[in-house]
């Protein structure tokens, strides 16, 4: 896969993506991401996966505007119809990932990177990383969506208006960063570390926290709770489940059976 790199070791899923010098996403790009975040939902080896960058001048520097000229005669139908639905499925595919995906965020995160890490369950970032939705000063329009989710609607226009970039403190003021790192030669082990901790508790508990999380997360409240019970529920028929509580009981790590 073009600039892409998938390590796989103790349930953590480590996917590497190195385009120099911005790191910019390409349609290949963005179709191959969609492949690896979709093929965990049948992968037992992956319990979380971490998305992270080699960052040369960038995190991710958006889309290259090199590679937004029209179709060619291999694409299909869909994607001459509905330029953006590739963008669209990368996200979807990140945002639906059957695992929690982390986020490791050095240098600047700009338009479809910001995305991209919002997208992330958990975003981790070095004091130095910064992130914006600048697509309003190239004459374009960005992902308003993503940016409403992170910082709720006036902070959101604040940012999509302006085209200004946010620093790493300022997020994580605003509780979209979980932590942020002093040293960026600190930040995949820091992330590593977060993900470690995922990577102990229950396959099928962290799998169905994720769905669960997700399919409440615009519900009224009393519904939303309503839909968690159904998942507590079908989790407490997994011997997992049972597994758990013995484990605290009996004071020692559980073993994770996968049923």
């Amino acid at each position: 896969m073009e600039s892409l790199e998938v390590e796989k070791a103790g349930g953590i899923a480590t996917v590497t993506f190195h385009r120099p010098p911005v790191n910019a996403l390409t349609r290949r790009v963005m179709h191959d991401l969609t492949t690896i975040f979709d093929g965990f939902a049948d992968d037992r080896e992956v319990i979380v996966a971490v998305f992270r960058v080699v960052p040369d001048r960038a995190f991710v520097a958006g889309v290259d505007l090199n590679d937004v000229s029209g179709p060619d005669e291999e694409s299909t139908p869909a994607a001459m119809t509905d330029r953006g639905k590739v963008a669209r499925e990368m996200f979807r595919s990140i945002h639906e990932c059957a695992v929690p995906v982390i986020a490791a965020v050095d240098k600047a995160a700009i338009g479809g990177g910001f995305a991209l890490a919002s997208c992330c369950d958990m975003i981790i970032a070095t004091e130095r990383a910064t992130f914006g939705m600048t697509e309003i000063n190239m004459g374009l329009l960005g992902a308003s969506s993503h940016l409403v989710r992170m910082l709720g609607p006036y902070r959101a226009r604040d940012m999509f208006f302006t085209g200004r970039m946010a620093t790493a403190a300022e997020l994580a003021a605003a509780g979209v960063i979980v932590r942020v790192v002093a040293d960026p030669a600190d930040l995949d082990a820091v992330a590593d570390e977060y993900a470690r901790a995922l990577a102990g508790k229950s396959p099928l508990a962290l799998r169905l926290a994720k769905e669960s999380m997700n399919r409440t997360e615009d519900l009224p409240f009393q519904e939303g709770y309503r839909v968690e019970q159904d998942y507590t529920a079908r989790m407490v028929t997994f011997e997992d489940s049972a597994e758990a509580r013995q484990a605290f009981f009996d004071k020692r790590d559980p073993v994770w059976k996968w049923r």
